[in-house]
This record gives C-alpha cells, sequence and structure tokens, in this order.
C-alpha cells in the first residue's frame, strides 16, 4: 500500500498567505511560492491561489491541501489579509472564521477563532520580511465557506460562532491520524469545565447522543462525541473531571469496551465471541458474527452484564476521578441496559 500524504494545517496556510501578504504591503511584491518554517523545523512552499493589493493592505490566499486526510477543511481557500496597525500584531476572524464566546479554550472570549500556536506561525512568518521595518499590523484572516464548512466541526458546541477555527500545533495534517477529532473532544471537557457542568454525555453514535440527552434533558454543549475514541475521552477525563459521565452506545462498540478495548472502530479493535459466550453461558454465541446477533442468542442478561462490565473498565480508567454510567442502544435509539452510576 502506498504511504498516505501528508498535509498541511488551516494554521500554516494562513502563515504562508500572511508572509506573501505582509511581502506586497512592504513594497516587495507578493511572495509566489511562499515557503515558511513550521514549528519542528520543516520548511514547506505554498502556491498562491489568488492576491490582491490597496492603500495600505494586501491580501493573499492558498488553498488547503490536506494531503490523504478527510480533513472538512481539504481545498478551502484560506486568506490572510495584512494592514498597517499599531502595537504589534492584531488578529482579525474575516468571513468564515469564527469568534470565541465561551470560556475554557485556549484564546479569550470575544477573540477570533485563531489557536496560539498558528498565531504564532503567523508572527515567525512575518518576521521573515520585516527587515527593520515596524511589526505593526492588523492580520484578517479568511475562511472561503468557512461558516458552511464550520457546521460540519465541533464548534457550535464549543462557542465557537460565526465559522472555522484557525487551527494546527506542528503546521502538518497527518492522514487518518484522527488527532483533531481526540483534540476537539478534549475542548468539549474544557469548555464543560469552564462553564461548571456536572454531567457530560460521551456517545459513539448520533442516535445514542439523542436518546441520552432525552434522558437527562442535558444540551448539545454538554455532549461529547467520542465516537470510536474512548480512551481519548476517559484519558482525559481522568486529568480533568467531571463529576459524572454518561457513556452511550450501541450493542457493539460498548461489547468492545467492556472487553477492554480504547479505539472502538472495526478496523482497530474486534468482539471477542468467545468471551462473550464463556461470559454468558451460551456457548453458541461464539459462532456470532456480530454482536447484535450474539444478543439475539443471549438475551438481555448479556447487555446487562456488557453494560456493567463497560462501566468497570471505564471506572478502572479515570481512577476514580469520575462516577460513570453506561448506556447500551439499539440502533432505532431504545435503551436495552443502563446501568446507572
Amino acid at each position: 500500500m502506498a504511504e498516505l500524504r501528508r498535509g498541511w494545517t488551516t494554521g500554516a496556510c494562513a502563515a504562508a498567505a500572511a508572509k506573501s501578504a505582509c511581502a506586497a504591503l512592504l513594497g516587495k511584491g507578493f511572495t509566489n511560492p511562499v515557503a515558511i518554517t513550521l514549528p519542528r523545523g520543516q520548511v514547506p512552499s505554498f502556491s498562491l491561489e489568488a492576491s490582491e493589493q490597496g492603500e495600505g493592505w494586501a491580501r493573499a490566499c492558498i488553498i488547503k491541501d490536506a494531503g490523504d486526510d478527510p480533513d472538512v477543511t481539504h481545498g478551502a481557500l484560506i486568506c490572510a489579509k495584512v494592514s498597517h496597525g499599531q502595537n504589534g500584531l492584531r488578529f482579525l476572524a474575516g468571513e468564515g472564521v469564527g469568534t470565541i464566546t465561551k470560556p475554557g479554550l485556549p484564546i479569550a472570549v470575544g477573540e477570533p477563532a485563531i489557536n496560539p500556536v498558528p498565531r504564532l506561525m503567523i508572527d515567525a512568518a512575518i518576521t521573515d520580511v520585516l527587515e527593520g521595518h515596524s511589526p505593526d499590523f492588523d492580520i484578517e484572516i479568511s475562511v472561503k465557506n468557512g461558516a458552511e464548512l464550520a457546521k460540519k466541526t465541533w464548534n457550535p458546541r464549543l462557542g465557537i460562532i460565526g465559522g472555522l477555527s484557525i487551527l494546527g500545533t506542528t503546521g502538518i495534517v497527518r492522514p487518518f491520524s484522527c488527532s483533531a477529532w481526540i483534540a476537539s473532544i478534549h475542548r468539549g471537557v474544557d469548555v464543560a469545565r469552564a462553564l461548571g457542568r456536572n454531567h457530560l454525555i460521551a456517545a459513539t453514535g448520533a442516535t445514542s447522543e439523542a436518546t441520552a440527552r432525552h434522558l437527562y434533558g442535558l444540551p448539545e454543549a454538554d455532549c461529547l462525541d467520542m465516537g470510536d475514541f474512548a480512551g481519548g475521552t476517559l484519558k482525559y477525563l481522568r486529568r480533568h473531571p467531571v463529576e459524572r459521565l454518561t457513556i452511550a452506545g450501541g450493542i457493539g462498540k460498548i461489547t468492545k469496551l467492556a472487553q477492554g478495548a480504547m479505539d472502538l472502530h472495526s478496523k482497530r479493535s474486534q468482539v471477542d465471541f468467545a468471551a462473550l459466550a464463556d461470559m454468558t453461558g451460551h456457548p453458541e454465541a461464539a459462532q456470532a458474527n456480530t454482536a447484535l446477533e450474539a444478543f439475539q442468542i443471549a438475551g438481555t442478561p448479556m447487555i446487562e452484564a456488557i453494560a456493567q462490565q463497560a462501566k468497570a473498565v471505564a471506572e478502572k480508567t479515570v481512577r476514580g476521578a469520575v462516577k460513570i454510567e453506561v448506556i447500551v442502544i439499539d440502533r432505532a435509539g431504545a435503551v436495552l441496559a443502563q446501568t446507572g452510576f
């Protein structure tokens, strides 16, 4: 199999666009292609997709290439407009870039959703072209159709309104690393803690989340889109606890958790049907092809035992820092088992 191609974060694209625009503003013309140095020393080059200049400002745009990662911002147009300003760099949210409205994130409420490392990358990129000029600029970052793209991300739940976040800690997108998803889970915990929320739902999918929310009447902001990342969720909560966590999921994923899996993806963990047969006392369950089929053989006692075992695994992972309950939910949204706290 060919090695998957890496790509570049929105932060790296914004930094490169800002560097080219700054060069034009200082009378040097737009740099194209434009190279920047990433936090770990790599020096990629970016081609400009568009550029324009007016009195006291210049704007450069780059199309984001996320490599072989299924990134929602792959192909997005990332632009930086640089204008003369005062007292250092001032970051502004242009079209398609969100604004922070809740505490708990690494950027203060009211600030544009341009994360700390991308801000440092933009600062460093601009410094490359200053050559004695004063580093006083307004930097407006925009993403074409960013408000629509943001609806496919966690931003609305996190209180980031109006568009996307400019992200990246290394500047590099690693294909299928899932790091962005796990980071979003962590930020969801951070925001909930900052708001004093004491009960969160970690769901493996939309149906499970909807059922658990209905049970407790919790808002969407109190729900973590855990997906397959049980380990990433529980280990972070161990270090950054809330009072109570409801884990909600379907039979297959909760069975994997009960059997000790921390990554519930079908490619990275499998149900041990022999162990299910031993646990339930139904030898024929060992021949099942799915956890649902095993349930149809062994019945409700199997689901209840799985829920309790999954709770024990989760409690062991958080080391007592969080009270845990597990709810097993079928595809129609019905509760099959609920451990309570």
